[in-house]
């Protein structure tokens, strides 16, 4: 088990993340969304504590905590006064030991998996876009183009004996990684790290799976319908470098995405919306849910929603030609630096608050072994070009991708 303590004298209080190395890409084919349900089973009590016992001990405290899951793993943490690190790392380990994996709990998750995917997908325009529409135009491999939200029939299917083997396989302490960070002794934390999780039995940790797969040779395109979307809407969707191989070049892909679509002066911005008026919304992005948070292969995506009157091939070719005026002579200096002052500015605003900034320390160190990049990244995208971002540019418009084209429905079906 790897641990990451992060002093913080300026702070009254300390907060505790458990990052797994285990998100929706490793689950098995047939479970699709059984990492988030998994997630979800984390919270329903242990051996030592009935359920709910953790949430009153948190809340009792003063403290919140929550959990999430990603591309590539699952993270659970929480924050409370510093006093109270103790009682953070006792509840912590307590449920990595032994969760209460019972049948009646399972149901009772796949009820509540299922009416989040209701809220948050089915039942709600533009649901599920893009992150979960679009993989599986741009991929073709079962763990990068599947549904990590979940299919209801198999999540149905899921049984005490398939979470048992996935706690067993993904939530050894050789596969987890501790952060505690805050007002804390680095000596005194350590040691209550090693009390409480130190009588965790050991168990091999799984061999990490590569998800690569060949990038695609040309554009792909699906169409889909939205019987909740008011107006129709696009996404493209490009592979992005390997950020654990090639972080400059990534780098350079992620202020591409600021120069296209962050802040009403960015390209796409203006062309699309205030110029030509062909869009009323645009977003350009490197990472399917976020910068740096997942390891290779990752999407770079630039969505739109435009009116019923617009093709959208024609926003497309917009799209092209701004790529290809990028592709040939880059941002202006000028251009970039508004854009890296914008992102910096961010990150310190984010970084500001003690949840945030274990939460980016522990994800870089489970995923690329430096969490030192979340600290550096401010100086490392300063040091991006106007070369680099045109490099990027150039790599989008010289690659295969994903079109995703979202089709409403609703005002058909209203006349019938």
């Amino acid at each position: 088990m790897r641990v990451l303590v992060v002093p913080d004298p300026a702070t009254p209080v300390v907060g505790v993340a458990v990052h797994v190395d285990v998100g929706f890409r490793s689950e098995p084919e047939g479970r699709t969304g059984f990492a988030h349900l998994f997630e979800h089973l984390m919270f329903q009590g242990s051996e030592s504590l009935e359920k709910l016992a953790h949430f009153r001990h948190v809340q009792g405290s003063g403290g919140v905590f929550n959990g999430s899951t990603h591309q590539d793993y699952t993270d659970y943490f929480e924050v409370l006064p510093a006093a109270a690190l103790e009682r953070a790392l006792f509840l912590e380990a307590d449920r990595f030991r032994a969760p209460k994996l019972t049948d009646e709990n399972l149901r009772n998750q796949v009820d509540v998996v299922k009416e989040e995917i209701r809220l948050n997908v089915l039942n709600r325009p533009y649901g599920g876009f893009p992150w979960i529409l679009l993989p599986p135009v741009l991929y073709d491999t079962f763990p990068n183009a599947h549904n990590g939200y979940g299919d209801f029939s198999e999540l149905e299917q899921a049984s005490v004996e398939d979470a048992a083997a996935f706690f067993d396989t993904y939530y050894s302490p050789g596969n987890i990684q501790v952060t505690v960070a805050g007002y804390l002794d680095v000596d005194e934390a350590l040691r209550l790290v090693e009390k409480h999780f130190g009588d965790i039995p050991a168990r091999p940790a799984p061999v990490r799976r590569s998800f690569a797969e060949p990038l695609p040779t040309g554009e792909r395109r699906q169409v889909v319908t939205d019987a909740h979307a008011p107006l129709p809407a696009f996404a493209l969707g490009y592979r992005l470098p390997d950020p654990g191989a090639d972080l400059e070049g990534y780098l350079g892909h992620a202020l591409l995405g600021s120069v296209l679509g962050a802040g009403e002066a960015a390209r796409l911005q203006r062309r699309l919306v205030h110029v030509d008026g062909l869009v009323t919304d645009v977003s350009a992005s490197a990472g399917l849910m976020g910068p740096l948070d997942a390891r290779d292969p990752d999407t770079f995506t630039i969505t739109a929603v435009h009116p019923a009157n617009v093709d959208p091939d024609r926003v497309l070719a917009a799209v092209d030609e701004e790529l290809d005026k990028l592709a040939a002579e880059g941002p202006s200096t000028e251009e970039l630096a508004r854009q890296v002052a914008r992102w910096s500015a961010g990150l310190h605003q984010e970084n500001d608050r003690v949840m945030y900034r274990m939460l980016g320390l522990g994800a870089r160190e489970l995923l690329y072994g430096r969490a030192e990049i979340a600290v550096e990244l401010p100086d490392r995208l300063a040091a991006v070009t106007p070369e680099h971002v045109r490099a990027a540019a150039e790599a989008l418009r010289s690659s295969g991708r994903g079109v995703l084209l979202v089709e409403p429905t609703a005002a058909q079906e209203g006349t019938k």
